[in-house]
């Protein structure tokens, strides 16, 4: 596992309703090691159902991807984490098994960050996942649940007990939900306590940010999740930082600008009807920039390909 956080270092947390094929791209592109899915239900898998499949669809060129699984149903876990890496076979760098995801939607089915209230059932599902599958997996889980509550160091023991390959810590309570700030510490007391690598995550917004978690708390690899989000180049920024060579300049506008519409299209190539979707990264691109408020009201009413484009041309000649 050490040879694999060697090559991916620097890796886009799975995120719902973001981390889709488009996105990926742009993040691979702009320097990610590893792209995750979205966060895939094993429940919806186990139905078979199509939405949820779809969300394991790669992108052209894209060779190597790690998918997150939720659930709380460990033989249904273990059947659907087979199932997916016979799916993708060699594409599957690693399963991850969400145990940190805050929504209301999943916890109260008993999934994501709700494992950490029952670290007995959270250790019986990397244990079944485990004996299922052949692939590296992977846990990610928070500081604890109720909020200063510390519980990630013995959780954190008794995930590697079960099994795990390694596990990503995100430096807030569950219960903070993303308010507040990510306690690097917490990170660095659960990469004292395993022997198994560990993944750092939160509040890892830039260049600067990424060498910090690194150097305060000895993890084997950064996930960035929201730092991302409409700024791809954090991980050309990241690995820079992390390299102790000179970052690469930040986005101007017309770079800004530019990414946003090769976001769009692919996301237009791929999913059609659905580029409704872009709204929100259209939002996240251009925010700061001149115009952009009256810019996100536009984005927010856009349904197609050629609306955003038009948008982007009337920011584009407000800005440059």
């Amino acid at each position: 596992m050490e040879g694999l956080f060697g090559k991916y270092r620097v890796i886009l947390a799975p995120m719902a309703g973001v981390s889709d094929i488009a996105f990926r791209t742009v993040c691979r592109e702009m320097g990610a090691d590893l792209t995750f899915t979205e966060m895939v239900s094993a429940k919806g898998l186990s139905y078979a159902n199509e939405k949820t499949r779809h969300l394991l669809d790669l992108a052209e060129g894209e060779e190597r991807v790690g998918v997150q699984l939720f659930g709380h149903e460990p033989d249904t876990m273990a059947s659907q984490a087979s199932w997916v890496q016979e799916m993708l076979g060699n594409s599957l760098a690693y399963l991850d098994i969400n145990m940190g995801c805050p929504a209301r939607k999943i916890v109260s089915k008993g999934d994501g960050s709700a494992l950490m209230k029952d670290p007995e059932l959270a250790a019986r599902i990397v244990a079944k996942v485990k004996e299922a599958s052949t692939c590296r997996v992977t846990a990610k889980f928070r500081r604890g649940w109720a909020l200063g509550d510390e519980t990630c160091v013995e959780f954190a023991k008794r995930i590697e007990q079960a099994g795990a390959d390694a596990v990503c810590v995100h430096g807030r309570f569950a219960e903070q939900l993303y308010r507040g700030n990510a306690e690097w510490e917490s990170i660095a007391r659960v990469k004292s306590a395993i022997s198994i690598p560990v993944v750092g995550n939160g509040d890892i917004i830039d260049g600067a940010s990424a060498r910090a978690m690194a150097e305060q708390t000895g993890c084997d690899a950064i996930m960035i999740a929201r730092g991302a989000e409409g700024n791809p180049w954090i991980f050309a920024q990241a690995k820079a930082a992390l390299s102790g060579i000179d970052e690469p300049p930040a986005p101007d506008a017309s770079d800004r600008i530019g990414m946003a519409r090769r976001h769009a299209r692919l996301l237009n190539e791929r999913e059609g009807r659905n580029i409704v979707r872009m709204r929100k990264h259209a939002c996240w691109y251009v925010a700061g920039l001149p115009g952009a408020s009256k810019a996100r009201a536009l984005f927010n009413a856009c349904s197609s390909l050629e609306e955003f484009e038009t948008v982007f041309d009337q920011l584009e000649s407000h800005c440059l």
